[in-house]
């Protein structure tokens, strides 16, 4: 029996782009879904695009709180229609107020279920907002009497020491709890988070990607970023032409071998 993983596109949305080749890579297969980035001016046409494949893959929501375009008017969050740098939600918080974060977000869960028609099936964070206690407190709140959506949750820090190590250290910190209070108000935790490396360095992206097929849990998740780069990206996003590499990669035949190799499919839904 083959087993089973979950390849999850980050940033559907961003730029028209990255959403053809998410699109392109769900149509062969070699993607469970996508996130949702639903703050920008496209998205009504984006949503119109991936409406059809509600079914045939996951469509989740990538609650976006840092560096791009905001939904709400300028607050303690929002200024000049622009969301904050990350090092902001840095403690102390800075100043921003719950009820603001919490606004944004409920903006981006109506737009994405006002296009959609439907709620998400599941959530994670641009840069991993979503482990930050605001964040924590508005799907707690914003879910009580409803359906609990399945959540993206936190990585394993590896044994070894190095860069992607640090890396992961730092989410990991950030998800702190994250997992076990989240599962205990009723969520579904995606776990273990894979797909962290440094992509800076666009050449790792296939060894980090072979190693997970061969060792991710079925439980787990592997993150991704492909992408076509066009201009809009360029002017919204400093990740670019390593979208390109993990896009090449995805759809190529040596990734398809790598699947057949370790007995793996791509799994078509989170559940």
């Amino acid at each position: 029996m083959k087993r089973s993983i979950r390849l999850i596109a980050d940033d559907y949305g961003l730029a028209p782009g990255v959403s053809d080749a998410i699109l392109d890579l769900i149509a062969r297969g070699r993607l469970t879904g996508t996130s949702c980035m639903t703050c920008f001016e496209e998205w009504q046409q984006a949503a119109v695009r991936i409406k059809p494949l509600a079914g045939r893959a996951a469509i989740g929501l990538h609650l976006t709180l840092t560096d791009q375009s905001a939904l709400t008017a300028d607050s303690s969050l929002v200024s000049a229609g622009r969301l904050p740098p990350l090092g902001q939600f840095a403690a102390p918080f800075k100043g921003i107020k719950a009820g603001d974060v919490h606004a944004e977000l409920d903006a981006q869960l109506g737009r994405f279920a006002d296009t959609l028609g439907r709620m998400p099936d599941f959530i994670d964070g641009h840069q991993h907002v979503h482990f930050l206690p605001a964040v924590r407190d508005w799907l707690k709140t914003r879910f009580a009497s409803a359906q609990k959506p399945i959540l993206r949750g936190a990585p394993v820090v590896p044994l070894e020491v190095g860069v992607i190590a640090v890396k992961t250290a730092v989410i990991a910190a950030l998800a702190r709890g994250f997992d076990r209070t989240m599962q205990a108000a009723g969520f579904p935790i995606l776990r273990p988070l894979t797909g962290i490396y440094d992509w800076k360095r666009p050449e790792d992206f296939a060894p980090t990607l072979r190693a997970a097929v061969s060792t991710m849990p079925e439980d787990g998740v592997f993150m991704c970023h492909p992408g076509h780069v066009d201009a809009v990206l360029e002017a919204r996003d400093p990740m670019q032409k390593v979208r390109e590499v993990e896009y090449a990669f995805l759809a190529s035949d040596e990734f398809g071998a790598v699947l057949a190799q370790n007995g793996a499919v791509v799994r078509d839904s989170v559940s």
